[in-house]
């Protein structure tokens, strides 16, 4: 089989499905239809129920997009026992994340995420491996539950092994734009998650905003934890650490830290879990 990026061909896609936890399956988008509908679940949660301003073009069509989307790969989950408007059964996304491969974003002249932070060195001393950029996660309110979270992270699992990825990185976002208002758990990434040595990787300097503003003995652990958005706190879980310094992003009024995951670093209990076949048993 042909792999990623190798110059000669693509990995063929997955078009099966990668998880199924009763009505909910987990599998990638198919064709332009299903992208659509997952901008427009992001522009639901991103615009409607949080805090990012649409441009003109976004509020019209109500979607989410940008110049990455066509180039990557998006993962969806379904719920298909959904109701439609006039009740009857109608398959519905409720959430999504979007996957965007090395050899993509070459295309492209760079990844998403090195708009706020500079990740030529750490890719440059990882020269042969391929790297993957998670972006643009969110999940419909009534479906932010573990069974959700599981079926994504089954569907993750599964492409990192079809297409033989080395390591991710991504943005992950605090709500607010004070980073003052943030100092416990940005302090507690900075001192205790920091990416070091070959995997530190630094927020661009005309964006860059220190995440030390607590000294190391200030910093109560227990409370950081608890103040640390769950999508955050999934990726502390299973392996992940985080780049120097925050980038503010003014559009999705966010505090945006760079996650740095290597897969050799993902913790054995969730390699196994996700890996096996327990996200795929009815529930």
């Amino acid at each position: 089989m042909r792999r990623a990026g190798d110059g000669i061909g693509e990995t063929p896609l997955l078009s099966g499905t990668l998880g199924r936890l009763g009505s909910l399956e987990v599998r990638l988008a198919r064709g332009p239809r299903e992208i659509w509908r997952a901008q427009r679940l992001r522009y639901r949660v991103f615009y409607q129920e949080m805090s990012a301003k649409p441009d003109v073009v976004s509020r019209m069509f109500r979607r989410d997009a940008d110049r990455f989307d066509k180039a990557c790969d998006h993962l969806l989950v379904i719920d298909h026992a959904a109701r439609g408007r006039f009740g009857g059964i109608k398959p519905k996304v409720v959430g999504t994340y979007r996957l965007m491969r090395q050899s993509a974003a070459e295309r492209l002249g760079g990844f998403y995420t090195q708009g706020e932070f500079d990740l030529g060195p750490m890719l440059a001393r990882h020269p042969g491996q391929r790297f993957l950029e998670l972006g643009r996660s969110c999940v419909l309110k009534p479906y932010r539950t573990k069974r959700t979270v599981e079926l994504l992270w089954a569907g993750i699992w599964a492409y990192l092994q079809h297409h033989r990825i080395d390591a991710m990185f991504g943005c992950a976002s605090f709500d607010g734009t004070d980073p003052d208002a943030l100092a416990l758990p940005l302090s507690f990434l900075h001192h205790q998650a920091r990416s070091e040595g070959d995997w530190a990787a630094i927020a661009h300097a005309e964006h860059f905003v220190g995440m030390d503003r607590l000294p190391p003995e200030m910093v109560d652990a227990k409370l950081a934890l608890k103040q640390l958005p769950p999508l955050i706190k999934g990726y502390l879980r299973i392996g992940a650490r985080f780049g120097t310094g925050a980038v503010i992003d003014h559009q999705f009024g966010t505090t945006d830290v760079l996650v740095v995951l290597p897969v050799s670093a993902i913790d054995k209990r969730y390699a196994d879990y996700y890996g096996g076949e327990t996200p795929r048993r009815a529930a």
